[in-house]
């Protein structure tokens, strides 16, 4: 992020969190503001109609009821519509159409739920009501937005506000790239501290206007230790047999990964307009699920985990039990897994098998494998010892469903054969999947490829809708106890 005082550029990390606070409240202050107009409206305009002379006002209990909940039911409908991404991205007129469908949306759900029996003196009077509310709402909502969008926008434009940015490209189309956002007016939020190689070069062109840091091999590294924000491929056409590699090498990074269109692709229409006055460029995105989809599949994951572990308490204290009686050692078992974006994670199990099960290194398990406990093969056969999941998934590290999570040391080997299983690290992984449910339990490395294409065409298909399927067909498969 960049601030300019006096002619100087000074380093400074804009807290995101305090910017996304800010449209927190303003949304929860103009909920709590409107249903208080909305409820004076009804005691001074539509009760009258009614009864024929004027109501007296009162805060009774219901609106104080109204006022504690109503506002965190619009912040959690706001959520669930993906309105709270990227607060410093934000387009006014996208801005608008989302503030009129979510407004649309919660008055409706409120109007069936709370005002369906209201006293009315005509059925015109509901309209009145709704045309009331969604007015009053939408006004105090969609103001103090604009005024924070605003502000936002314009010290972007002014260059108070930057995306540290890097450039994956080193010569003539790289270096056009560059001058154009440089000389940009006004500026598009990019801050460019650099650039990565290809190809290997005696000399780059690039080097005359950027710091080279490196190649393509380290970009992951080079994005972490700067903390990119967003990646522009500017490669020439003679290095675009490299860019299925620069896209893997990428995949696995939370960044905003844009490219420079050829001819080609302004032809076949695949550039979108993002900003009238900025650079075109195609941007690549790691969304494969609608804003408001993704958000209910995390909602869902952190509900139904929490309910599970409370339901299942009483069961989780008999494997504890279970588990400790059947063989010496620890009750659960822990080891390192890598989760979204490449990160490691923690998983924790009811161990299965017996104390240094692995003192000969890594080595997945089989039908037959003589170093599971009987315990511990009871347990598997419902999945049982994978309960304790629910806390990774409560702990935002694991979804429900998802690919499952692998070891280091397998995903090397994997990667080795099929470089595609890179792409399941796009997303959290699951306690269960669609390559569980239609292959299962992997013995080997050549399974656990062949066990690949399914979670694959998961990505391709993510919605929460198949989550609920394979969810439904993980609940038969520990029903009819035909886990491994």
């Amino acid at each position: 992020m960049e601030k300019r005082e006096d002619g100087k550029v000074k380093s400074i990390k804009v807290n995101r969190r305090s910017q996304l606070a800010k449209y927190v409240f303003s949304d929860w202050l103009s909920a709590a503001v409107s249903w208080s107009l909305f409820y004076l409206f009804r005691k001074i305009y539509i009760e009258p109609l009614k009864f024929g002379y004027p109501i007296d006002i009162e805060l009774d209990v219901r609106f104080f009821l109204g006022l504690s909940l109503i506002p965190f039911f619009w912040l959690f409908l706001y959520y669930l519509s993906g309105y709270y991404r990227d607060v410093f991205r934000k387009s006014r007129l996208s801005e608008l159409w989302q503030t009129i469908g979510n407004t649309f949306l919660g008055v409706i759900i409120l109007f069936f739920t709370l005002l369906l029996n209201d006293v009315i003196s005509t059925y015109s009077n509901y309209y009145i009501s709704f045309a009331a509310l969604f007015t009053i709402h939408f006004v105090l909502t969609y103001i103090p937005r604009l005024m924070l969008t605003t502000r936002t926008t314009h010290r972007v434009h002014n260059g108070e506000i930057g995306f540290n940015t890097l450039l994956i490209g080193s010569n003539e189309k790289a270096v056009d790239a560059y001058l154009d956002i440089k000389n940009q007016a006004p500026r598009n939020g990019n801050k460019i501290i650099g650039f990565v190689n290809v190809n290997d070069k005696p000399r780059y062109m690039l080097e005359d206007h950027l710091p080279h840091m490196g190649s393509i091999d380290n970009v992951k590294a080079i994005i972490e230790e700067n903390h990119i924000e967003e990646v522009i491929i500017a490669i020439e056409s003679t290095e675009h047999d490299r860019i299925n590699r620069i896209i893997n090498k990428l995949i696995d990074t939370n960044v905003l990964i844009k490219a420079i269109p050829s001819m080609y692709d302004i032809l076949t229409g695949r550039v979108r307009m993002s900003s009238i006055l900025g650079t075109p460029l195609i941007q690549i995105s790691h969304q494969l699920m609608p804003a408001w989809q993704e958000n209910v599949k995390t909602a869902m994951d952190y509900i139904i985990a929490s309910l599970s572990i409370i339901i299942t308490s009483p069961l989780i204290l008999f494997l504890m039990i279970g588990v400790k009686l059947s063989s010496k050692g620890p009750i659960f078992y822990s080891h390192e897994r890598i989760g979204r974006y490449g990160k490691p994670f923690t998983i924790y199990k009811f161990r299965s098998m017996y104390l240094n099960a692995e003192k000969n290194g890594p080595e997945l398990s089989s039908k037959n494998d003589d170093r599971i406990t009987p315990f511990g093969r009871f347990m598997r056969k419902s999945r049982l010892d994978e309960i304790p999941n629910f806390f990774n998934v409560v702990k935002g590290e694991m979804s429900l469903v998802g690919p499952r999570p692998e070891r280091k040391y397998f995903i090397d080997l994997i990667i080795k054969k099929n470089p595609h299983y890179i792409h399941l690290l796009k997303v959290k992984p699951g306690i269960t999947s669609w390559g569980q449910v239609k292959y299962g339990y992997a013995e080997n490395v050549d399974q656990m490829i062949d066990r690949l294409k399914y979670d694959l065409i998961y990505l391709d298909n993510m919605s929460v809708f198949v989550d609920l399927k394979i969810l439904i067909y993980t609940i038969l498969t520990i029903i009819k106890r035909s886990g491994i």
